[in-house]
């Protein structure tokens, strides 16, 4: 029987394991009262007035849309909201990476899309948010509210009567499902949808027919009462045996470690987990998934585990550890090395966002990530034991050569002097590619935001989310890593950028290719057509915006180009395209692509 964690996560969630006692302290959103809605003009009471409301107290207060006929009348009524802001996209799939970036900073994000055609293009982002446990809110504009039943075709469909297919497209990659297509209900349902999303941390899907979003009805008054969350809660009797069995399994240990996952987030215990290292004292690893949700640097911080391409000496230490904590893990093929990871279940303490896992053993439910840590740290004993392991054998890395004088400039070159620009007042956005094992071995100092889209893996995600996350931060400077191939999926939205006065630096890595995929399986389908990438976004920019973009093929070119962008030109877009060597990569993505290569390649089991 296999027992690597790295090849079967066997901690699938049940759906009885989390509980809310019915009568557990509720948490409200907003704490406005409700007025009487014969106060308040017709205009004000309507359902895109009050949806638009709801969506400002979840924490919106921007949506990212793109415009069509069956939704133009329900953006009216949203952008007459004073404390909500349209963020016109130039299309639908971009404006689900933004919501999805906007999610990762605020918590929450929203787009607006018109009715299937725009339903079906904003899939795959929607998608995606389900596979990060985002809470994005899909609103669509739907078909008049007399023409469902009615027999009757309508444009943007597949040509039938029916009205449905976007809803069963959406049934599998959101958590709730709303056809608003009747007043009477309607704000029933919209509250039900945007707390939906706010309790699961999933996407949800809204659809409110064209002809509703202008009506006014006595449910929609100005101050809607304060829609609640009633909080989920640990089952005291189920948290003790868990933090129990939890201290005899660790205290028996004599080098145990922690090891932060993905689910951190959902679960909102980042600062439980470090109250719980500052207590045991024991090293601190996180999975790549979980970079920047965990301090870099706390004390016992050993880097990131990532099987065979960890940061230095990480592994060695997590991997012969005889106990380790992993908090909210995903053990896919790619987080695994393509499932080559050298651990035992037998040696895991697994602790998913409602539950916990011993030893591949006794599982108990209704116990909450936050209150399991923090009710371990007061009991916990202290073992700098794995800890002293790792300062004792760790070396400090070495510097890549410094590039000669107009010598082609390399990556690793690249990013020492990447590393000297983050701070407490940047953010990394990482591409699925090359640039997840770059931008992996950055060390974040303080207060600098880190995101990527690991278990989805969408080339083009950072585009959009890019747009998403700064529109939401708009204190930090995001710093984007974008491969030139994905770039060409979703270029389209530094329009949009522009358009709102973003301050971004991107950094397009031109190597001519699908390069990930190239060390996964190479064939002629990983070239791509070369782009004037600087002429195309200074086209975009038509003189419109702050923008400035520049071509570096040298070191001392990069530098010149990073100290323009940080100093004067710090108030602008700045693209800089970095042209690199085809066959330039890290050799993380090489350890890694040939062990993907090896997972995708097994033979069929026999039958």
């Amino acid at each position: 029987m296999d027992t690597k964690i790295g090849s079967i996560d066997a901690c699938k969630p049940t759906n009885g394991d989390v509980g809310s006692p019915p009568s557990g302290a509720v948490a409200t959103i907003h704490d406005s009262a409700p007025s009487s809605a014969l106060s308040v003009g017709s205009s004000e009471a309507t359902l895109g007035r009050h949806l638009a409301r709801r969506l400002v107290q979840a924490g919106v207060t921007d949506i990212f849309s793109v415009p069509g006929d069956f939704n133009l009348t329900l953006l009216d009524h949203l952008i007459a909201e004073p404390e909500l802001k349209n963020i016109g996209c130039c299309n639908e799939l971009n404006a689900g990476y933004a919501a999805d970036g906007y999610a990762r900073s605020r918590g929450v994000g929203a787009c607006v899309v018109t009715f299937t055609v725009g339903g079906l293009s904003v899939l795959n982002a929607i998608a995606g948010a389900y596979s990060e446990n985002l809470p994005v809110i899909c609103i669509v504009g739907g078909p008049n509210s007399n023409d469902f039943g009615t027999n009757r075709i309508l444009h943007h469909t597949i040509g039938l009567p029916d009205f449905s297919q976007e809803l069963r497209c959406f049934q599998t990659v959101t958590c709730h499902q709303a056809v608003v297509n009747n007043l009477e209900d309607a704000h029933e349902q919209i509250d039900k949808a945007i707390s939906t999303a706010l309790k699961e941390s999933k996407p949800v899907y809204i659809s409110i027919s064209c002809n509703l979003a202008a009506t006014p009805h006595p449910t929609f008054i100005r101050d809607p009462v304060p829609f609640s969350l009633t909080p989920r809660l640990s089952n005291k009797m189920g948290l003790e045996a868990a933090v129990e069995a939890t201290l005899e399994f660790l205290n028996k240990a004599v080098k145990p470690v922690m090891v932060g996952g993905v689910k951190l987030r959902v679960a909102k215990a980042s600062d439980a987990f470090v109250e719980l290292a500052d207590a045991s004292g024991y090293a601190m690893a996180v999975m790549p998934s979980a970079k920047g949700l965990v301090p870099e640097h706390h004390p016992h911080f050993i880097g990131t585990y990532w099987g065979a391409v960890s940061t230095p000496f990480c592994s060695e230490i997590v991997e012969s550890a005889d106990a380790y904590i992993f908090a909210g893990p995903i053990f896919n093929d790619y987080s695994s090395v393509g499932y080559s990871l050298l651990l035992k279940k037998e040696k895991a303490i697994v602790v998913h966002p409602d539950r916990v896992t011993i030893a591949n053993g006794q599982t108990f439910g209704c116990v909450l990530m936050s209150d399991f840590f923090t009710e371990l740290a007061k009991r916990v004993k202290r073992n700098e034991t794995a800890y002293e392991n790792y300062h004792r054998i760790f070396v400090p890395e070495g510097k890549p050569l410094k590039c000669k004088a107009r010598e082609p400039l390399r990556v690793n070159a690249m990013f020492q002097h990447i590393q000297k620009m983050i701070s407490s007042e940047t953010a990394v956005i990482a591409e699925t590619g090359d640039s997840w094992f770059n931008c992996q071995k950055l060390k974040l100092p303080k207060g600098c935001g880190y995101e990527f889209q690991m278990q989805y893996g969408s080339i083009g995600w950072s585009v959009g989310a890019t747009l998403g996350y700064a529109q939401a931060v708009p204190e930090k400077r995001v710093l984007a890593f974008i491969g030139d191939g994905s770039f060409q999926v979703t270029a389209q939205d530094v329009s949009t950028m522009l358009r709102n006065g973003q301050k971004t630096i991107i950094f397009l890595i031109n190597n001519g290719g699908y390069t990930i995929e190239v060390e996964i399986h190479d064939g002629p389908y990983n070239v791509i057509k070369n782009w004037n990438y600087t002429g195309l976004v200074d086209a975009i920019h038509n003189g419109e915006g702050k923008c400035w973009t520049t071509k570096v093929r040298y070191e001392e070119e990069l530098v010149e180009a990073i100290k323009t962008a940080t100093t004067e030109k710090k108030d602008s877009l700045c693209f800089i395209e970095v042209i690199v060597h085809k066959d330039d990569t890290s050799k993380e993505l090489l350890e890694w692509g040939s062990r993907v290569a090896a997972a995708n390649g097994r033979p069929p089991n026999p039958q």
